[in-house]
């Protein structure tokens, strides 16, 4: 097939340019790629952001080469740009990332590439979209155990026009895979979760051809196993170890070029355009029901469950992703009130963020949640979402020590690290309407959002119309002779009031900060608090590394040229089972954990 053999070409070509890359995991694909591309994947050029549109999704994101060999192939990028692969300002990047035709979401780091393309194909169907979804995976990432959450859940839903394609090379960066050329070993386990299974040889393009056939008319998701060869087309690299992420220097790729032979010129085209009239946008949430002022104590977790419930539609852009914790969330109320924008995706928190990074790219924006805690085992979905510029608003409740008895594999204590470092807007409400305030903000944001939920009632605060904003914070107690500036966020923030009511009964006047934006941070504010009290305690219900007192810390450093002492009181160690009143009193971060904290801090200045 002559697009098979121009892949491999240009696949060489831009590697060697570039002298890094991976050209042996691009010539097993090549085959795969042309294939699909030339007779399956229906694609509108014209009308690229097309809902209807095929999506392709590179799981493998080292074998990117193949995948700009393709579009310059098919006429959507120019074909000279292949040889600034990997260069400073290129688009072409080492591992795909979105900006270019046909990527929707970054890959690269391996596993993820089918939960993006789960996400894709719900969201299709979800959309009322006749398209198909086509993921290439590498035999090396079927071990990761996040591909294997997302077979679970498609298998489950019956994602019909899923389609995953393993590129059975056998062959690893050190050495042989798992499970080499064992074809049955991925099949079995696919079919026990529902799925269909095809075995193939990947460089036999009527076989190729046939399975994706089948593929395509299936109603369940569909795995096809590809036998291919690494290095497949040039005789001193197929199925060598030790080659894997090895550029051929000039010489062999002249060789190469000549076994090869000289590509056709010219570009094709895709398989097919979407048939009929594009289908409808996803519309704005205009049905949107109004929600009651909260007057009284409640759960941020609670408040947060209603604005969500008000906010959802069943024709609207946002959707809905539950960790099988929706009655601890409280995002249970949006499956009876918009199921076809709820996603049940049980406890698989990998694959929940990964399904959201290929809803947002059909234009969606999900809501993803579960318990903060538990994001950690996602870190490295969203530090991916963040580096393909994904939309969406993660969610984490049983913030902190907070929550009390269930004790410490429960609580949220790095969670505000973790999504600073992946550049997410990161809002801590304090109360029920600072909660409805906050989610709207998340909600209209461009990017990465965090909203962090508390277990337990908190008091009433703020009045239902008071103004929030990105970058913002509330002063609270301001006076001229305010001695001390106590920071906190969320719950503390109660615990910071208290303690400057203590203060003020012996005399020492304190404003309180609620930075509810913990990242980006009012620096203004903060530091013209420092100057004009002349020290400052922050206080969270988190641990030290990378919360809210190292946010302050840093943001202050440049400014802080007076000296000003800056005392940071947050959660160190492994907390134990206890209330949530005894759990911040052992931590150190109650009300008198903070007046003890300013009196010692005055006492030393």
């Amino acid at each position: 097939m002559a697009v098979a053999r121009r892949l491999r070409v240009d696949s060489i070509r831009a590697t060697t340019a570039a002298g890094s890359g991976h050209p042996t995991s691009a010539l097993s694909a090549a085959d795969i790629v042309a294939v699909l591309l030339a007779r399956h994947f229906r694609y509108d050029l014209a009308s690229p952001a097309r809902i209807d549109n095929d999506r392709f999704v590179l799981s493998k994101g080292h074998a990117a080469p193949v995948l700009y060999a393709a579009l310059a192939a098919f006429g959507l990028i120019d074909r000279n740009q292949l040889t600034t692969l990997r260069a400073a300002g290129s688009q072409l990047e080492g591992h795909p990332v979105p900006g270019i035709p046909l990527v929707d979401v970054a890959t690269g780091s391996l596993g993820q590439g089918l939960s993006n393309g789960l996400g894709m194909a719900i969201g299709q169907r979800m959309l009322g979209a006749d398209s198909r979804t086509w993921v290439l995976l590498g035999d090396s990432e079927m071990a990761e155990g996040s591909v294997w959450e997302a077979v679970e859940l498609a298998g489950h839903r019956g994602v019909g026009n899923l389609v995953a394609i393993v590129d059975m090379n056998r062959l690893g960066q050190r050495g042989p895979t798992m499970y080499g050329w064992d074809a049955a070993a991925y099949r079995q386990r696919a079919e026990a979760s529902g799925w269909a299974t095809i075995e193939i040889d990947g460089h036999d393009h009527e076989a190729i051809d046939d399975a994706l056939s089948a593929a395509a008319d299936s109603e369940v998701p569909t795995l096809v196993v590809a036998r291919t060869m690494k290095g497949k087309g040039v005789s001193f690299a197929e199925d060598a170890p030790g080659r894997h992420g090895k550029p051929f220097d000039a010489e062999e790729a002249e060789r190469a070029l000549d076994e090869i032979g000289t590509p056709d010129v010219g570009t094709w085209t895709f398989a097919a355009v979407p048939a009929g009239d594009p289908p409808p946008s996803i519309t704005t949430d205009d049905d949107r029901r109004p929600i009651d002022p909260f007057e009284d104590a409640v759960a941020t977790r609670d408040a947060f469950g209603a604005a969500l419930e008000a906010r959802v539609t069943n024709t609207g852009s946002i959707v809905v992703i539950d960790g099988e914790v929706g009655d601890s969330t409280r995002t249970q109320a949006v499956r009876e009130r918009a199921p076809n924008r709820f996603i049940q995706a049980y406890i698989a928190e990998q694959n929940m963020v990964g399904m959201a990074s290929g809803l947002q790219a059909l234009g969606c924006h999900p809501v993803v949640a579960t318990f903060g805690a538990f994001f950690t085992r996602a870190h490295d979905f969203v530090r991916m979402a963040q580096i393909g510029g994904a939309t969406m608003t993660l969610v984490g409740s049983h913030a902190g020590v907070s929550i009390g008895e269930d004790g410490p594999s429960q609580m949220a204590l790095d969670d505000l690290a973790m999504m600073r470092a992946a550049g997410a807007l990161v809002l801590y409400p304090a109360d029920g309407n600072a909660t409805v305030a906050l989610l709207d903000l998340a909600l209209n944001h461009d990017g990465l959002s965090y909203l962090r939920t508390t277990r337990g009632d908190t008091p009433h605060v703020y009045p239902v119309h008071t103004s929030f904003a990105v970058g913002g914070c509330h002063v609270h107690h301001r006076s001229g002779a305010d001695r001390a500036t106590i920071v906190a966020a969320g719950v503390t923030v109660f615990e910071a009031l208290e303690a400057a009511d203590r203060l003020a009964d012996v005399g020492i006047a304190t404003r309180v900060v609620d930075a509810y934006s913990v990242a980006p941070l009012d620096t203004a504010t903060l530091a013209a608090c420092l100057e004009e009290t002349g020290a400052m305690v922050v206080v969270e219900d988190h641990g030290r590394p990378g919360g809210l007192g190292e946010a302050v810390a840093m943001a202050l450093s440049g400014g802080n040229g007076s000296g000003n002492p800056i005392v940071s009181l947050a959660v160190d160690g492994v907390p134990g089972s206890a209330t949530p009143d005894e759990q911040r009193r052992l931590a150190g971060i109650d009300a008198a954990a903070i007046v003890a904290a300013v009196k010692d801090l005055l006492d030393g200045t």
